[in-house]
């Protein structure tokens, strides 16, 4: 089974070619962050246009590095949600009309269902059940996954997003966007001793999050140090640590309270570098294994997109006949395959 992915949910355009015996056979990624750059943040009516530009010239390009033709293909898979609903039904309009010329089945895919079966595109997959942290900027998750849409919902923020409050604090400190990255790299250079920010939610049993607060502690302490010259890299650092220490406890956690052997970490703030590390010094401690995407897989990409699509349509699953876009949907809303999918 051969599969096409598009991925069109927010600023990036994503395609893909997964086949079911090969892997994955061709991909590629446009970044819309220059375009939004400007206007530090993504700007929606912008974001649709750039994917109605870019995603018919991308399919071609994949296509031919995978070397195949559309009569190769045995089904596509496009993000039906969530995120913004422009951007979305460019997507799922190129899905569905590619699927009618060629009659083949095109299935929606939820998007976080796609981060959160990314790292089986690794040569060492994990298998089922484990227990995964979606970490991006719209979306901070705990879920506890049983088998393919399987999903129980252990803990979600309650406030911003953890990608959020990144771009937020490194907006705050005068860092370009994407600030996520960015105030990653500022942290390296601050001095690990000087701040100690709060745990938020750490202090109370449960798995729920909640990242705001963080960001006010570093507005509070930027303006009590404003005069030094040193405070901005000091306060990358001190925030990353209370971020990354939080999800650290907050996993931990919920490998104890599921029994779970293996921790999946997905989503764009899964390829930061800090929070690969501890949390690996944490599933060590806890007799665990975990698993992450590679780094051009945890950002939204078409290749996690085409393997959702593969998986469901391998296991049986019947797409439904209309255009779906759905801004706001719930992982836990999702079902196992079955003949008829409800959205």
């Amino acid at each position: 089974m051969r599969i096409l992915g598009l991925e069109t949910s927010c600023d990036e355009t994503g395609i893909a070619v997964y086949d079911r015996d090969r892997g994955l056979l061709g991909h590629a990624l446009y970044s819309q962050v220059g375009l939004h750059a400007e206007y530090g943040g993504v700007v929606p009516e912008l974001a649709s246009r750039d994917h109605v530009r870019k995603v018919l010239p991308l399919v071609r390009q994949v296509l031919d590095e995978a070397g195949v033709t559309t009569a190769d293909l045995d089904g596509i898979a496009y993000t039906a949600g969530p995120g913004l609903i422009g951007a979305l039904l460019v997507g799922a309009s190129v899905a569905r009309a590619l699927g009618w010329s060629l009659a083949i089945p095109v299935l929606g895919v939820h998007h976080m269902e796609g981060h959160l079966l990314a790292p089986m595109l690794e040569p060492d997959p994990p298998a089922f059940p484990f227990v995964a942290l979606l970490v991006s900027g719209g979306h901070t998750l705990l879920v506890q996954v049983e088998g393919l849409g399987q999903y129980r919902l252990l803990g979600e923020t309650v406030d911003d997003a953890v990608g959020e409050a990144f771009d937020k604090t490194a907006k705050l400190l005068g860092l370009p966007y994407p600030g996520g990255p960015e105030l990653a790299r500022l942290a390296k250079t601050g001095d690990p001793a000087r701040f100690r920010f709060p745990r938020p939610m750490t202090d109370r049993p449960g798995l729920a999050f909640s990242f705001s607060g963080l960001k006010t502690f570093a507005v509070t302490t930027l303006r009590r140090h404003q005069d030094d010259p040193t405070i901005r890299a000091d306060i990358a650092h001190a925030f990353q640590e209370a971020v990354v220490e939080t999800l650290a406890i907050k996993c931990r956690r919920a490998l104890r309270q599921t029994g779970a052997r293996r921790l999946i970490v997905a989503g764009g703030v899964g390829a930061n570098a800090r929070l690969r590390q501890r949390l690996a010094e944490v599933t060590v401690e806890e007799d665990a294994q975990v698993h992450f995407p590679r780094p051009e897989f945890c950002t939204d990409n078409g290749a996690m997109i085409a393997l959702v699509g593969s998986l469901r349509l391998q296991a049986g699953e019947r797409p439904d006949p209309e255009l779906v876009a759905t801004p706001r949907w719930r992982l836990d809303e999702l079902k196992p395959p079955g003949p008829v999918r409800n959205v």
